[in-house]
């Protein structure tokens, strides 16, 4: 039988679109929350990014990856909030929820009725989750941006790929980081309420993120002037760390700390290289890393991969393969650990593989309940809760508010 969550009890209003705000609204629903997605009458563009099945409209099949991830447990209401009827029921919404999520800017988050003033006026001791591109207060608090602007303005891109062709990571980082985060804060925010009563604003950005996650780098730059450039998929700190071929694959193998080093240089027969001056310690081993990469290449050039990583795992190596994303579907040690939940949805060709949580508690776990909702699921019973009566809600559908 399925335990209350943590957060059983608290309401959530998810204005958000994308990944950063939807994703962190996600989690607060994995642990207890009841989420309430909030989008456009025709349904929100983040709805169709990556469709499963392309030129599909809405609960055929053409809703994307990103959304059937990011909305899992939530109720869909459709709603234009900035008609009078709509921001009406906003009021009525908020006067029920306990934190509102929304990655907008502060214009528009005034325009809607959504900044911090608006939400405490009608309901003291809510909390205000927003996520931005830039965060609120600097000069450019009022633009757009996504995850790879993010990436590309710490420096991440820069020094990602080879020299003279920056390249954004694959995989939105900074969007997932700041999801994670500003759940993160929401909760330490309910936190306080619970002791002091009081509501406040929980701010995430990506700027701010990105800026965490690549900080140490952006110290050695300061304090060092070192000026690096992108050296592929090597490592400048330590080494041998990098991607090498194997007869059949690929695999990476990373050696940082002079334990490993003695480990590595052992199981390639270079022991002399213990005492070679260019080895000396982490930094000189990123800095002639390159001699480090060549000699682990031409050892698993010979090898298959399951034989380099079993050679690797025997001693200690941390190593691993490069997979396609079909090879990490298929990867046993994903299916035993029961990360990805197939989900139902209409349309889809079979179900989707939702990652779980991606953090586990002992006592009182997330979890998914129920797949992401259809466009508008929910109105009809939201509204009806909020004291609409069933002429209320046909009218508003008659004047294009929900």
């Amino acid at each position: 039988m399925t335990k209350a969550g943590v957060l059983a009890g608290i309401r959530v209003l998810d204005f958000g679109r994308y990944i950063a705000g939807p994703y962190c609204a996600a989690l607060l629903g994995d642990m207890g929350a009841e989420v309430i997605r909030i989008e456009k009458r025709e349904g929100s563009e983040d709805r169709f990014v990556q469709p499963i099945v392309p030129h599909a409209g809405a609960g055929e099949g053409g809703e994307g990856a990103m959304y059937l991830q990011m909305n899992r447990n939530k109720q869909g209401l459709t709603l234009d909030p900035m008609t009078p009827a709509g921001r009406e029921v906003v009021k009525r919404l908020v006067a029920t929820a306990d934190v509102v999520v929304a990655n907008l800017p502060p214009s528009t988050l005034k325009q809607m009725g959504l900044d911090y003033d608006s939400l405490s006026a009608i309901r003291p001791g809510i909390i205000l989750t927003t996520v931005s591109a830039f965060g609120h207060g600097g000069p450019y608090s009022e633009r757009t941006g996504f995850d790879g602007v993010a990436q590309s303005m710490v420096g991440a891109a820069y020094l990602t790929g080879e020299p003279g062709e920056p390249v954004k990571s694959y995989a939105p980082w900074v969007d997932f980081g700041t999801a994670s985060l500003s759940a993160f804060g929401t909760m330490a925010a309910l936190m306080e309420r619970s002791r002091s009563g009081k509501g406040q604003q929980v701010e995430g950005s990506l700027l701010s993120t990105a800026l965490a996650y690549f900080n140490f780098h952006l110290i050695e730059q300061d304090l060092r002037q070192t000026n690096r450039v992108a050296i592929g998929n090597r490592s400048p700190y330590a080494g041998p760390a990098d991607i090498v071929r194997t007869r059949d694959g690929w695999i990476l193998v990373q050696v940082i700390g002079a334990p490993l080093f003695r480990r590595w240089a052992k199981l390639m027969g270079e022991d002399h290289w213990l005492t070679d001056p260019r080895f000396a310690d982490d930094i000189s081993r990123g800095d002639n890393g390159k001699i480090l990469s060549e000699r682990t290449a031409q050892w698993a050039a010979g090898k298959g991969t399951d034989e380099a990583l079993a050679l690797l795992e025997k001693a200690r190596i941390p190593a691993g393969p490069i997979y396609t994303p079909q090879q990490a579907l298929d990867d046993p040690h994903i299916a035993a650990m029961n990360y990805l939940r197939p989900l139902d949805f209409p349309g889809l060709p079979g179900p989707a593989q939702i990652m779980e949580t991606p953090i586990r508690l002992s006592q009182s776990p997330g979890e998914i309940r129920h797949r992401a909702p259809l466009l508008g699921e929910h109105t009809d019973e939201i509204l009806s809760a909020l004291g609409y009566s069933e002429a209320e809600i046909a009218a508003l559908r008659a004047s294009g508010t929900v």
